[in-house]
């Protein structure tokens, strides 16, 4: 799957790319090392088994350089951060590197606090990074403008909600990328997924995804199974991720009947993980290329 940064996709090969790598997870089962959220962890592990990975699970500083080193990938989400897991993510990351494993940063709650900030900061700058995955206020965050989160949740003013932010959103999210060299994929209403050269806007997802707690960290722990099958092309395998996330939640939706609430959604989007497969993404994928 090898990318031609100098010419726009269509949307018949970008829909094929989803669909690539979607089959491709589901096909080689990678294993995806977590350090990720005590809230959401539980969440996170089933989304990833839903997508056709394997999760494990470990934050502790003396175990999780043998787990990183028998993984596909790792996920780094400071959530519920501590200094434990503030050592056991530079642990794995530095093992990680050791391994050219692909590496998924979460900043989760970045400008809410000056630990979360710094140490989001930290991780960036010190390790090859494949992937950020967040919300804008949080990408804002580690770009080093002024962000104001509310609590781990974005800032509406920062928010890419209609069609007149989305080419702002691009070009900020492909000037970050390529400050930071890595992919990133800010989340929302309306989601960016970029590289330095190529963003793209993806329509797909639900409101009910923003009522439950996890969705984003669930997403961040499925683009780690997405990265391990990237080979060199992240801002598509992060496309597919973020689309498998948003479709599913869209057929999540789709199912709710008159006396489900937020806790049936999430059962409906854990199935709606697990069912879709590559050839349902494609067609489902609400996915443009941003010029």
């Amino acid at each position: 799957m090898t990318a031609n940064n100098s010419t726009y996709q269509t949307a018949s090969e970008i829909t094929e790319s989803i669909k690539a790598f979607a089959d491709d997870v589901r096909a080689t089962t990678p294993l995806v090392h977590c350090i990720t959220n005590y809230v959401t962890v539980e969440s996170c592990a089933n989304a990833v088994l839903a997508v056709g990975a394997s999760p494990i699970m470990s934050d502790e500083p003396a175990d999780v350089v043998d787990i990183t080193s028998i993984c596909n990938a790792l996920v780094l989400n400071i959530g519920t951060l501590n200094m434990q897991t503030i050592a056991g993510m530079k642990a794995a990351g530095a093992r990680a590197a050791e391994l050219e494993h692909a590496i998924v940063l979460d900043p989760v709650g970045a400008g809410a606090s000056a630990l979360r900030t710094k140490t989001a900061g930290e991780l960036l700058d010190s390790l090859p990074v494949a992937l950020v995955r967040g919300n804008m206020s949080e990408v804002k965050a580690l770009a080093g403008q002024a962000a104001a989160t509310q609590g781990v949740d974005v800032n509406p003013a920062d928010a890419v909600m209609s069609e007149e932010d989305i080419a702002e959103a691009a070009a900020f999210a492909r000037d970050f990328a390529a400050k930071a060299n890595c992919a990133v994929a800010i989340t929302g209403p309306i989601d960016i997924v970029a590289d330095a050269n190529r963003a793209f806007a993806v329509r797909n997802g639900s409101a009910f995804q923003g009522r439950i707690t996890g969705s984003g960290c669930m997403l961040s722990a499925i683009t780690g199974a997405y990265m391990a099958r990237a080979n060199g092309n992240a801002v598509e395998a992060a496309l597919a991720a973020v689309v498998h996330m948003g479709a599913a939640g869209q057929a999540a939706q789709a199912r709710m009947k008159e006396g489900d609430g937020t806790g049936s959604f999430h059962t409906y989007l854990m199935d709606a993980l697990s069912l879709l497969e590559g050839d349902d993404l494609a067609k489902a994928a609400l996915v443009e290329e941003v010029r």
